[in-house]
């Protein structure tokens, strides 16, 4: 099988074994149609690609809304970023970022820990629940078991901006998710007692040039 620019499409599908951050892209806003086949077509458009990749759920099959796209030059990541945001893909605007950079600028620490989960809910659930507040800065994890793929009952959802976090937490917390109150509040910050949402975060978020 090969593309349009006559490469072979074989060997640039699925996660690749190491990836060169500074030329892969983020793609976000993805219709459920929307295949790696598709990304390649309409991304190889800006340059050669060195990957392609949509996360799947494991059970479904079904992808969580975004992908990733590894170009083999990091000049051509750039200008896909200015050609390809935007664009419709079943009629949805697609998000296209740095993978790299860009996402680490959005993380402003609006991270939510959402407990008491059923074990049906899954990260499709929560994203369809959750994504109405507002933008997040990538799809809900939910914590499960290693060994069984089971979840334990908790996840982690990050927004990029606090008013969404907020409005999530005066929203969402006790309300009922397939017939169980969930409990959802500011995640800790990684090997500190401290949770996210501080008053230093949100003044460190207001000044932050990128939102």
């Amino acid at each position: 099988e090969r593309n349009s620019t006559g490469e072979s499409n074989m060997s640039i599908f699925g996660p690749p074994k190491e990836r060169n951050q500074d030329a892969t892209l983020y793609v976000g806003g993805l219709d459920p149609h929307v295949t790696e086949d598709l990304l390649a077509e309409l991304f190889i458009q800006a340059g050669s690609l060195a990957s392609v990749y949509i996360p799947k759920d494991r059970v479904t099959g079904d992808h969580q809304g975004f992908g990733f796209v590894e170009f083999k030059h990091e000049d051509d990541a750039e200008y896909a970023v200015k050609i390809m945001t935007g664009v419709k893909l079943f009629g949805r605007p697609i998000r296209v970022n740095k993978s790299a950079q860009d996402r680490k600028h959005l993380d402003v620490g609006a991270n939510l820990f959402v407990g008491g989960l059923d074990v049906d809910v899954d990260e499709k659930l929560l994203a369809d629940t959750f994504g109405v507040f507002g933008m997040m800065i990538h799809p809900p994890k939910i914590v499960r078991d290693p060994e069984t793929g089971v979840s334990k009952g908790f996840a982690f959802v990050a927004f990029d901006s606090f008013e969404s976090s907020d409005a999530v937490i005066d929203a969402m917390n006790g309300q009922f998710l397939c017939n169980k109150p969930i409990r959802v509040t500011y995640a800790f910050k990684k090997d500190t007692n401290e949770r996210h949402g501080t008053e230093a975060e949100r003044l460190l978020a207001a000044k932050n040039p990128n939102r």
